[in-house]
């Protein structure tokens, strides 16, 4: 990767953990200097760059750098490979073999040496924006108009549980397709998919008084909708005493990668206070919720910045 590590071999020391920091922070993951699981298998995947290896459907499915540089290339030249998830799936390969059959090639749907040169080939053809973005913007504006027509699963790491609980309870009574989900993430972000969720919304317990939401979001490519969730949700949530503006960060969290919906890790702290103030945390959940299903893609500010890049344009440069 690059950094320098003046640790003895195999003593995990200063340099090494500041170094794991560093990687850490540059993949959007969470900042803590632990070679955890999700750290581990990030560290695996960044060795892969597009070109080095047959990429293919298979099962497990592959995953690494390689695939999302894949992902966004495809993109940008129009052909949906799904989000920017580094995950070789269904829609990745189908993209593959359409730019396959639109280029020439073979269509194996198989990523290799020939198609590699030709992505390559087209480099800076395609437009700033994938259209995997401009799909995600398009389903959530025609899918999405109603709380109580949504299908909304709800997780948390084990402390917070209790919380999940009553807010799956509180979406039900209101008549929520609500599920309710508890384990590692990546069990949950599978069990969100079956579910065929509209929305994920996980609680994660902080070791210090913050509140923080983070969304899907890699190098090319960010969730639209799981941003806009995660502003309103920290929009409600500094009501509660002692716990100061929230922030809102696109990471790149084996949940938030894995789950297909627009998702939203929340993370709150400490635990004394977050029981205190129960109510209040489950109430500002589902008004976010309910404020986001009347606009999940942020319409008044997306019509925002498209009327400020048409400006752009055309040279236009009047105020109001």
């Amino acid at each position: 990767m690059g950094l320098d590590i003046d640790d003895p071999t195999g003593r995990y020391g200063a340099d090494t953990v500041a170094a794991v920091e560093t990687f850490q922070r540059r993949s959007g993951l969470r900042v803590d200097g632990t070679c955890d699981a999700a750290t581990w298998a990030a560290l695996v995947e960044s060795e892969f760059r597009l070109g080095d290896r047959l990429i293919c459907l298979r099962s497990p499915m592959m995953r690494g750098n390689d695939v999302a540089d894949l992902q966004l290339r495809l993109g940008a030249l129009g052909f949906d490979a799904g989000r920017v998830d580094g995950i070789f799936g269904a829609e990745t390969r189908t993209a593959v073999g359409e730019f396959q059959r639109n280029a020439g090639l073979v269509t194996d749907e198989v990523c290799g040496p020939d198609t590699v040169e030709a992505l390559f080939r087209l480099e800076g053809r395609g437009g700033d924006a994938t259209v995997t973005a401009v799909r995600e913007r398009d389903r959530l504006r025609r899918s999405l108009h109603s709380l109580r027509t949504m299908k909304v699963a709800v997780g948390s790491d084990e402390p917070l549980y209790p919380i999940v609980v009553r807010l799956a309870a509180s979406l039900q009574e209101i008549g929520v397709s609500t599920l309710l989900l508890e384990g590692e993430w990546s069990t949950q972000a599978a069990a969100a998919n079956d579910f065929d969720a509209d929305v994920y919304l996980g609680l994660a317990l902080a070791g210090t008084t913050v509140v923080e939401a983070s969304y899907f979001e890699v190098p090319g490519f960010a969730s639209l909708g799981g941003r806009h969730l995660a502003e309103l949700i920290v929009r409600e949530l500094p009501a509660s005493p002692g716990w100061g503006i929230g922030s809102v960060t696109g990471m790149r969290l084996p949940i938030l990668r894995e789950t297909r919906s627009s998702a939203v890790l929340v993370q709150l702290g400490d635990l004394p206070r977050v029981e205190e103030h129960r109510d209040l945390v489950i109430t500002s959940f589902q008004r976010a919720l309910e404020r986001w299903s009347n606009d999940p893609a942020d319409e008044a500010r997306l019509g925002a910045e498209d009327q400020g890049s048409v400006h752009s344009a055309t040279g236009d440069t009047t105020t109001g």
